[in-house]
């Protein structure tokens, strides 16, 4: 697990530990949906990250005789429970706040202090933010950011990415519906904004449970190494044909790889053994990810 990717995931869970009780404050105050339903959002990623920090340290646990592989697939688990949260609690709360503000509505209160708050959570957001985006564009290089995703083998670094962009949008939309609700005196825009931030969560926990699923169920290794890898057995003095190249992804930086390769007729098993040894640690040196 790459330190960058820890590093942004404490720095989004304090962030959001704080806003969440802000918003909270705001929202008994003023009786806005919206930000209630943001507040429950914040929670919501907060108990996220503290999931991916368990996640990350039980991934650095060393294999023993019932894990022999390790336990580095334990961060793509809790990376799904957190999917599975943000779509059952923070988008079901939302859509469920929005639903009654719209079939209730009711003014809101002393909107001033929605507006300091949602201005400081956006002060907060940005900052976590930004640190994720960094970390994502240095892994990137040259892709797009689809197949940056798509390609990602660390949940850990796009969920915090995908939480922190929701919760952009989430807080522009509160912004907004309860400004417009004030302007027009529609009180309805408010449980329109909650559900509009239901939406969100709902699309963004879809997307992180299926990239997080690929990962569970066990996903190759990138092409660029798979392709250097075959590289380095056809290159090898004595090997006839390289039959088959399996790769699976234990965790973020830990593959493994099986090898079916045939060797040139009349080498001795000696050559054999050494040619084996010497591929295995040329491989290993030239992708250390490969345990």
């Amino acid at each position: 697990m790459a330190a960058g990717s820890t590093k942004v995931v404490v720095a989004a869970l304090i962030g959001n530990g704080l806003i969440a009780i802000t918003k909270f404050g705001a929202a008994a105050h003023t009786g806005s949906s919206a930000m209630l339903s943001e507040a429950i959002h914040s929670v919501v990623d907060t108990v996220n990250q503290a999931l991916i920090l368990f996640g990350i340290r039980q991934s650095k646990k060393p294999a023993d005789e019932d894990h022999p592989f390790g336990y580095g697939m334990e961060l793509y688990f809790w990376t799904f429970v957190v999917a599975i949260l943000i779509f059952a609690v923070g988008a079901g709360v939302a859509l469920y706040e929005g639903v009654e503000k719209i079939r209730y509505p009711q003014p809101v209160g002393n909107a001033f202090i929605n507006y300091i708050v949602l201005g400081a959570a956006m002060v907060f957001e940005a900052v976590a933010w930004w640190l994720a985006f960094k970390e994502f564009e240095r892994r990137r290089g040259h892709k797009s950011y689809f197949a940056a995703v798509r390609e990602s083998k660390d949940p850990a670094l796009f969920t915090v990415l995908f939480e922190d962009t929701a919760a952009m949008l989430g807080l522009i939309i509160a912004f907004a519906g309860i400004g417009l609700g004030q302007a027009f005196e529609m009180a309805v825009l408010d449980g329109i904004a909650s559900l509009l931030i239901g939406i969100i969560l709902a699309a963004i926990a879809v997307v992180l449970a299926y990239e997080c699923k690929g990962l569970l169920v066990g996903e190759a290794a990138n092409k660029s190494v798979i392709r250097g890898i075959r590289a380095i057995v056809q290159s090898r003095h004595g090997v006839k044909a390289l039959n088959e190249l399996l790769t699976m992804h234990l965790g973020p930086d830990d593959i493994l790889v099986n090898l079916s390769v045939d060797f040139e007729d009349g080498i001795s098993s000696e050559a054999v053994e050494a040619a084996i040894s010497s591929l295995e640690t040329e491989i290993k040196n030239s992708y250390p990810e490969v345990k």
